[in-house]
């Protein structure tokens, strides 16, 4: 029941209201009084009623100094002046203020109640509309973060205009505009088939998204199965680096908590402007790739991996004897999982560690062609596809002698069949995940109507963990799976509304919405339009409507 609490100085009126109304039987509670309102603001702060009748003269403290402060502190409370003054002042500072109602005394009882049952149904009908806005902001958060990751991707590869970037993050409440910025890659990881390692993945989300979200000087944005982007922001550069530096001291502080968890990241080059982005990111890149080198967790920045000193301090001197039992393992795990963009910076940095010595070997070139060749050759075999997909080395002199002319040469060539084998992976990937999009969109047909259907529900059925699902439907798809079942369900409700003479409740429940109030809600927000409007044609846009 919704409280009211009363403020009137004449106590015959005050106890005429308060005795003579049956607030139980009208479904309110009486829950104080008082004699005028400075006595009443403190009792109004520890009560906090739903609605405050008061009268407006008063001593001390009259009704409007009162609504004022109620309205400035605690503004979702419904204020109704009761005045036996007819001046039109009083009741302009009534509605200046933002007074529910202004009545004129005397009222009876009845009409008193008249006017607190449409308060109360407009208390009523603002919760509604509030638990449908966040009911529908949780629903949307995917979409909202599949916005993201696309502005993201547009940013750093410098493929919209800048008012066009900082339009779209304006529309995804981002402010992007700064006078310094930088990037940085992470990612945190552990054994997906260990629960306990799952849930420390879990706790390590939630505190990194306490540290990350609603903050000035960074944005996040989630790479999905390549953990995320953090945008730094600040007034300079040297402020830049103190922000970047302060956050990585505040992620490894959580993370030396959880030393079952591996971790590594990739700072980029603090630039000045939005549109420099690009040159940050590469730098990034080029750190985070080491993350299929390095054996320890680490978060680097773009000029670390150039120190000799670093190749020293995480990597041995390599050597003909101890090299393929050393890296044989980093490369077959870039193959399968790295990809197709990080290849040369992995290369790069896989053969900076072999050392200087043995790049200038003949023999060595030789050996580390071949050594490359044979991993990409077993991996190939391993995906079910033939070897002769991949370039074999040294086919004739000719070739011979141009793949080991030099280094550059040797990288050119194992970038190559890295290349290679990774189409050929993402090849098989790619008809894996059209058959699973395909039994997920044909699950989703079926259980449309189903209110408990979800993106872990579907997940499960094509037996992918919901991250993967997530990242492999909108791949596909092009759509957020929460979007691709809100406009499944909305297409089924307009072909109810036009072909049945259907209640717009049993439609809502029909296609999967057991609450009328939330159907109509998403309908509208969707459509741009009531059921009611469309189904009598009045439709002020284009029926598809986004979400």
């Amino acid at each position: 029941m919704l409280k009211v609490f009363l403020v009137e100085d004449e106590i015959v009126v005050r106890e005429g209201i308060k005795n003579n109304i049956n607030w139980i039987e009208n479904g309110f509670i009486f829950c104080g009084e008082a004699s005028d309102g400075e006595l009443a603001y403190p009792m109004i702060q520890e009560m906090k009623p739903d609605i405050v009748i008061t009268d407006i003269r008063m001593p001390f403290m009259d009704g409007l100094q009162l609504s004022r402060l109620i309205k400035k502190e605690m503004p979702w409370i419904k204020v109704i002046v009761l005045s036996g003054y007819e001046e039109f002042e009083y009741a302009q500072e009534a509605i200046d203020i933002g007074v529910t109602q202004y009545l004129l005394k005397p009222i009876s009882g009845a009409e008193l109640m008249t006017c607190i049952r449409n308060v109360r149904d407009r208390i009523l009908k603002e919760q509604e509309e509030k638990l449908n806005s966040a009911k529908y902001k949780i629903e949307m958060k995917e979409y909202e973060e599949s916005e993201k990751r696309r502005l993201f991707k547009d940013i750093v590869n410098n493929k919209d205009t800048l008012m066009n970037i900082l339009d779209r993050g304006k529309a995804l409440n981002l402010k992007l505009s700064s006078m310094a910025y930088n990037i940085i890659l992470f990612k945190f990881y552990g054994s997906a088939s260990a629960f306990h390692s799952v849930n420390q993945c879990a706790k390590v989300q939630k505190k990194l998204d306490e540290l990350f979200d609603e903050k000035e000087d960074i944005i996040r944005f989630d790479c999905l199965l390549d953990g995320i982007a953090l945008l730094l922001k600040g007034n300079s550069l040297e402020e830049i680096s103190q922000i970047a530096r302060s956050y990585i001291a505040r992620i490894k502080e959580i993370l030396k908590n959880y030393p079952e968890l591996g971790y590594f990241g990739g700072i980029g080059r603090p630039v000045k402007r939005l549109g420099e982005l690009s040159n940050s990111f590469r730098e990034a890149s080029r750190a985070f790739a080491y993350r299929y080198i390095c054996d320890k967790s680490e978060i680097i920045d773009y000029c670390t991996i150039g120190n000799e000193e670093f190749y020293s301090v995480h990597t041995e001197s390599l050597d003909m004897v101890n090299v393929t039992q050393l890296d044989r393992k980093k490369v077959i795990t870039f193959l399968k999982s790295g990809n197709k963009e990080e290849v040369n910076y992995f290369v790069e940095e896989y053969l900076n560690c072999i050392g200087n010595k043995n790049r200038e070997s003949l023999l060595f070139r030789q050996y580390i062609i071949m050594d490359m060749y044979q991993i990409v050759a077993g991996v190939t075999e391993e995906f079910g596809y033939e070897v002769d997909l991949i370039d074999k080395p040294f086919q004739d002199n000719e070739q011979s002698g141009f793949q080991i002319i030099s280094f550059s040469h040797v990288k050119k060539y194992i970038e190559k069949i890295f290349c290679q084998v990774i189409n050929i992976r993402d090849e098989l990937a790619t008809k894996h995940n059209n058959d699973v999009i395909n039994r997920a969109k044909q699950y989703i047909k079926e259980n449309y109507y189903k209110e408990d259907i979800s993106l872990n529900s579907v997940a499960s059925e094509v037996f992918l963990s919901p991250s993967h699902f997530s990242a492999v439907f909108s791949q596909k798809t092009g759509q957020t799976f929460i979007k691709y079942l809100t406009d499944l369900r909305m297409d089924k409700a307009k072909e109810l509304l036009k072909c049945t003479d259907m209640r717009t409740s049993e439609i809502g429940y029909c296609v999967g919405y057991k609450d009328p109030h939330y159907f109509s809600y998403l309908f509208k927000k969707t459509q741009n339009c009531t059921p009611s409007q469309y189904r009598g044609g009045k439709r002020r846009n284009k029926d598809n409507g986004g979400v």
